[in-house]
């Protein structure tokens, strides 16, 4: 495993890492997520990555049952949470002071530590002023339960704003971002992010390596029973990911992956590692021997050759 700076950071973490989204608490229970946990750990990665809304919280206390049963070193470890969506109630959505501080530490119950070392803001909050969402996370990292926070699914011209305003207020300001980033969703993160890491530093966390799974071929012969796209809460998601047009283009992939003597998924997954920009990359398993497929697109990273990228490139403009 290697490891990189969260953006200008001095935080390292794995260039592969395992999040819970779908999964854990929900599609799977304790003991799948254990076997999963074990398995990245014991390959290197350090980033476990949650959020309030997963499985309603059960992902999040599912992880943190695992980790009182595994007994790894807490600093050894970099655990996240994601605050948006805490519940039904008025106060229970958004980033406003009340919110961020009563769900970040609902999420340190969930987890059953301490302190987390990032908090991300799940997506903007149009209805709660930056500087005041801002002054909320200074004030838990200031208190020493938090590290760092960032942002997931902000425009750049948000995070800016936040940026300069926390430095104009002597305040924390946010250092990451949490965007979906692969073959098929490049615009956001190469270009109306690129001001964000040329300039201010900002580290990137990404999620959907896979697309969700298209980008492995698991639905070149349509939806499987059981696949995510299966389940009614997809439904949205199956119908803009699964298209003739992408596809075809993801069918493309497979002599390309077969020359270099890997998965798509793993070639997936190096491509997007290939992007100096990417901090880490957050994958999904619900077994342990997805976890090591997944690991061994580290491996692949140094195969892709100006010339193939060049040609992935184009494949998926």
């Amino acid at each position: 495993m290697n490891y990189r700076r969260l953006g200008k950071t001095g935080l390292k973490v794995s260039e592969l890492s395992l999040g819970s989204w779908v999964t854990y608490g929900g599609q799977v229970g304790d003991d799948a997520a254990k076997a999963c946990m074990v398995a990245a750990y014991e390959q290197g990665v350090n980033f476990f990555d949650g959020a309030e809304v997963y499985a309603k919280g059960e992902a999040e206390r599912s992880m943190g049952r695992v980790l009182q049963q595994v007994g790894w070193r807490r600093e050894s470890l970099v655990l996240s949470t994601k605050l948006f969506w805490g519940g039904e109630g008025p106060n229970d959505i958004g980033l406003s002071h009340k919110h961020v501080i009563e769900g970040f530490h609902a999420a340190l119950k969930r987890w059953q530590v301490d302190y987390l070392d990032l908090a991300f803001c799940h997506r903007p909050d149009p209805n709660t002023p930056i500087e005041e969402t801002v002054r909320a996370f200074d004030i838990l990292i200031k208190q020493g339960k938090l590290f760092y926070w960032g942002t997931s699914e902000w425009s750049a011209a948000e995070i800016i704003a936040a940026i300069k305003l926390a430095r104009e207020l002597g305040l924390t300001p946010p250092v990451m971002e949490q965007p979906q980033y692969s073959l098929l969703a490049r615009e956001r993160f190469e270009r109306e992010y690129a001001t964000l890491f040329s300039d201010y530093g900002y580290g990137s966390t990404i999620w959907s390596p896979l697309a969700s799974g298209v980008l492995t071929g698991k639905y070149d012969s349509g939806v499987p029973e059981g696949s995510r796209f299966s389940q009614k809460q997809y439904e949205w998601l199956k119908d803009k990911m699964v298209t003739k047009e992408v596809l075809a283009k993801v069918k493309e992939l497979e002599p390309i992956a077969k020359e270099l003597g890997v998965t798509r998924a793993q070639l997936a997954i190096a491509w997007c590692l290939k992007n100096p920009n990417v901090s880490t990359v957050i994958t999904g398993a619900t077994k342990p021997e997805q976890v090591s497929e997944n690991m061994k697109a580290l491996s692949v990273v140094e195969k892709l050759t100006p010339d193939l990228v060049k040609k992935l490139n184009k494949l998926f403009p």
